[in-house]
């Protein structure tokens, strides 16, 4: 295995924890190995999880060198070299490193999907492409997939996920967007993800 494969493995695992999210009360870091067996939970009638059009955002300044824009009023929770923000079963996960190796289409693909489908439960992959975004070309990775079971109800929902990589100066910063399938999201999803800006 080469080093920039290893880089690029550890970069990313970590946005893998946003499938493990069923509501608030589930902590984003109790990410397991799912069964290769286990089948996709169909997807609600009536997803919950749209973010309202009536949302306010506010930027997010990391003193490590990036903003971008985030609900307000969701909960935050700072993590190990990232932060997350979540408000019932949608969530936003972002994890830096440092990192010489540019992420490429080719070792995205080699490098962290494999483990992406190891880790997750009843993944479904969908677009991997490359990007043009504000803050210059990123890797996007779409994918569903189910949540951990729920503490009490055991209840699991089926989960839609964007993964954006981006890349500067010796940096390389993963934003993961996450909402139970089917949910309205898109215009948000895209604000968040085009507002990623570099200091």
């Amino acid at each position: 295995m080469t080093r920039t494969t290893t880089n690029i493995q550890r970069t990313l695992a970590y946005a893998l924890v946003a499938t493990s999210v069923v509501a608030a009360s589930v902590s984003p870091l109790l990410a397991v190995p799912a069964s290769a067996a286990e089948k996709a939970v169909a997807p609600e009638k009536n997803p919950p999880g749209d973010i309202p059009d009536s949302q306010v955002f506010v930027t997010y300044s990391a003193k490590s060198g990036y903003s971008l824009k985030v609900p307000e009023g969701w909960a935050r929770s700072d993590l190990g070299n990232g932060v997350s923000f979540v408000d019932k079963l949608d969530g936003v996960l972002v994890k830096e490193t440092a990192d010489n190796a540019v992420p490429t289409l080719d070792t995205v693909k080699t490098a962290f999907i494999p483990d992406l489908e190891k880790r997750s439960r009843a993944l479904k992959l969908g677009k991997v492409e490359q990007v043009q975004l504000p803050a210059g070309k990123a890797v996007r990775i779409s994918f569903s997939s189910n949540s951990e079971p729920n503490a009490v109800t055991n209840k699991q929902v089926r989960l839609e996920n964007e993964i954006y990589v981006y890349h500067k100066g010796g940096k390389t910063v993963s934003l993961q967007l996450y909402a139970p399938y089917g949910a309205d999201n898109v215009d948000q999803w895209n604000l968040m993800s085009r507002s990623f800006r570099w200091k």
